[in-house]
């Protein structure tokens, strides 16, 4: 299992940004889909963000709550995988955290919905929104 470390979290006003890094500690390059997913108090953790690696360039799919707000990016050379997150609102509060995605998740109805269990999670980082 490859080791993942989230960054780049904190306190922002709303209509701020932020953005967000996840390395590994290993190659990303055979992880086709990576996601972003989060975990707001008193929920559950779902995915909000996914890139899939293409020969032809990466997709990329967003849970309707955060399109036209976040990008989200890889660099497979630097084993890297990024969230641009614009114009924050207060429900976007919550630990993100960072993970593969499953391939017959890709462009399921429930993608942004269904629960993911994992064996790893790394610490997440914390995203507060708030005046």
């Amino acid at each position: 299992q490859v080791q993942l470390v989230e960054s780049g979290g904190g306190l922002v006003q709303p209509g701020g940004s932020l953005r967000l890094s996840c390395a590994a500690a290993g190659s990303i390059r055979d992880m086709f889909i990576m996601g972003w997913y989060r975990q707001a108090p008193g929920k559950e953790r779902r995915l909000v963000a996914a890139v899939r690696s293409q020969r032809s360039g990466d997709s990329t799919d967003y849970a309707d709550s955060v399109k036209g707000r976040f990008t989200i990016s890889r660099d497979n050379a630097k084993n890297t995988v990024y969230l641009q997150m614009n114009s924050l609102k207060p429900e976007d509060t919550a630990v993100y955290y960072c993970n593969q995605v499953p391939l017959n998740s890709w462009g399921a109805g429930d993608m942004f919905v269904r629960p993911y269990e994992f064996d790893y999670w790394g610490q997440g980082t914390q995203v507060t929104v708030s005046s």
